[in-house]
C-alpha cells in the first residue's frame, strides 16, 4: 500500500483543484448481503481508497480545503471488542489520525451532527452525485437543513459532480501504482500459463477456472473480476462467465482473467487450443488477432490520440477478414461500410487501475484523447466468428482475443503482461511441456 504521505499528497493535490470554496466528501462503499446473514466480500469504493488507503465500510472522507482545524477528516468505526471479536480488528479514530495522515477523526455515527458544520460558508459540494441513491439522500438533506434552519449562514448552492477532477488525477499512475500493476500483471500471467499447462480434452472450464484462483490465492490476491474461462462457442459470448461446460478437443478455449493487487488490477485475454495444437484455420484467424494487436500496441506513445490504436487493429484485422474470405469486398469498402464489426463488435481497449475499466475521459473537447506518459491501457483485439450458413465452414465457431496491459512511457510502450505466451509456437510449446 502506498504511504500515508502518498495519499495525503493526492488530498492536498484534490483540494488545490478544488479551492478554498468547495467542500469535498468521499463515502466508503457499503456492506452488501449475499443472502441471510452472509455478505460478499467487501471491496472498498476506488476514489474513497486512493485518497485514503482505508479499507473498512462505515467510513467518509471530507476534505475542506483552507479550513484552520483540519483540512482532511475521516469519520469511521469506533474501536469495539465485541464487534472486533466477531468481524476482526478496526483501526479506530487514533490510528486512522496516526496511520492514515489524517488531520482529525470521528466517529462514523457523528456525520450527521459535523458534516452540515462544515458545510457552513461553502459555494460549492464536490460529490458523487447517482452512485449510491442512499447517501445521495443523505447529503442533500444535510443541504436542506443548513437553508433551511441555520438563518443567516451561507450554504452551499452547488452540487458538482467530484468524477471530473479525481478521475482526471487517477489516470496518471504514479510509480508505486505502476509497481502495483506490474506485479498483478505477473501474477495474473502465472495464472494462465498455469491453466495453459494443464489444458487437455475432457477436463471443464470450472478446471481451468480453479488455477487461475490457486494462483492469485497463493499470492493473497483477490481476482479484479469474475473470470472468463470460454471454450469453444462460449468464447463468442463476449462476457461469458458461467465457466462449467466441458472443453472438446478441437476447439479453442478463451480466458480473460486477472488478480488485483491492494487494489490495483491487471487483465489479460490469451486464447488457446485445447487439444494443444492449433488448426490451420484457427491459426490463420490467431495471427490476423497477433497481429493486430502488434500494430495497436505500437500506437501506444506520448501524443497519439487514443482513438489511433484502434484503427489501427481494425485496418489488420479487416485486411485478414478480406483475405480469408470473410469479407467480400476490397480493404477500403469493407472499412467504409464497416462490415468488419459483424466479427469485431468492441473497442480495442480501455484504462486501467484500481477499476479493471478504469476512470478517465476519452475524449476531451470532443476529440479523441492525447495518450501520454504514466496513462496505462488494455489492447485487446478480437474476431468472433458466428456459426452461420454464410461463413465457410472451418470457420464458424470460432472466438479469439488477445490483450495484453500496456503502460504509456516516453518511449516504446511496455508491455506488463508479456510474461504469458502469445506466439503460437510458444503456446503450443507450453502446452506439450
Amino acid at each position: 500500500m502506498p504511504t500515508p504521505a502518498e495519499f495525503a499528497r493526492r488530498r492536498r493535490q484534490l483540494m488545490r483543484m478544488v479551492g478554498p470554496e468547495g467542500l469535498v466528501i468521499v463515502p466508503a462503499a457499503e456492506e452488501k448481503i449475499r443472502n441471510g446473514d452472509s455478505a460478499f466480500p467487501f471491496r472498498q469504493d476506488s476514489d474513497f481508497l486512493y485518497l485514503t488507503g482505508f479499507e473498512e465500510p462505515e467510513a467518509l472522507l471530507v476534505l475542506a480545503p483552507g479550513r484552520k482545524q483540519a483540512q482532511s477528516l475521516l469519520f469511521c468505526r469506533q474501536r469495539d471488542t465485541d464487534r472486533e471479536r466477531w468481524d476482526g480488528p478496526r483501526m479506530g479514530l487514533d490510528s486512522a489520525r496516526s496511520e492514515l495522515g489524517m488531520d482529525d477523526a470521528y466517529p462514523f455515527s457523528d456525520i450527521d451532527e459535523i458534516v452540515p458544520g462544515l458545510m457552513e460558508g461553502r459555494e460549492r459540494i464536490h460529490y458523487a452525485v447517482g452512485r449510491n441513491g442512499g447517501f445521495d439522500q443523505r447529503v442533500v438533506g444535510w443541504l436542506n437543513e443548513l437553508r433551511k434552519r441555520r438563518r443567516g449562514v451561507e450554504a452551499p448552492e452547488e452540487l458538482i459532480s467530484l468524477e471530473h477532477a479525481l478521475h482526471d488525477m487517477r489516470l496518471f499512475k504514479s510509480r508505486g501504482e505502476l509497481t502495483r500493476l506490474r506485479r498483478a500483471a505477473r501474477i495474473s500471467a502465472r495464472a494462465i500459463s498455469r491453466a495453459m499447462g494443464i489444458c487437455r480434452p475432457g477436463l471443464n472450464e470450472s478446471d481451468l477456472h480453479a488455477e487461475l484462483v490457486h494462483e492469485y490465492q497463493r499470492n493473497r490476491c483477490p481476482a479484479a473480476y469474475q473470470p472468463i474461462v470460454a471454450g469453444g462457442e462460449n468464447a463468442l459470448i463476449l462476457h461469458y462467465v458461467t465457466n462449467s461446460k466441458p472443453l472438446d478437443a478441437g476447439d479453442l478455449v478463451l480466458i480473460d482473467a486477472g488478480c488485483e493487487v491492494e487494489g490495483y488490477a491487471a487483465d489479460i485475454s490469451r486464447t488457446f487450443p485445447v487439444s494443444g495444437t492449433f488448426s490451420g484455420p484457427q491459426k490463420a484467424l490467431y495471427e490476423i488477432v497477433l497481429a493486430a494487436q502488434a500494430e495497436a500496441i505500437d500506437q501506444v506513445r506520448p501524443g497519439k490520440p487514443w482513438e489511433e490504436f484502434h484503427r489501427a487493429a481494425v485496418q489488420v484485422l479487416c485486411q485478414g477478414l478480406v483475405d480469408e474470405g470473410l469479407l467480400g469486398g476490397n480493404l477500403d469498402e469493407e472499412l467504409a461500410t464497416e462490415s468488419w464489426k459483424r466479427f469485431y463488435m468492441h473497442k480495442t481497449g480501455h484504462w486501467l487501475g484500481l477499476d479493471v475499466h478504469d476512470v478517465g475521459d476519452y475524449t476531451v473537447d470532443g476529440h479523441s484523447r492525447m495518450l501520454e506518459k504514466g496513462m496505462v491501457l488494455t489492447v485487446e483485439p478480437g474476431l468472433y466468428i458466428r456459426n452461420e450458413a454464410d461463413i465457410p465452414e472451418a470457420f464458424r465457431g470460432i472466438g479469439i482475443r488477445i490483450e495484453d496491459d500496456v503502460v504509456v512511457t516516453d518511449g516504446d510502450p511496455e508491455v506488463l503482461t508479456s510474461d504469458v505466451p502469445r506466439q503460437t509456437a510458444d503456446i503450443e510449446s507450453l502446452m506439450a511441456g
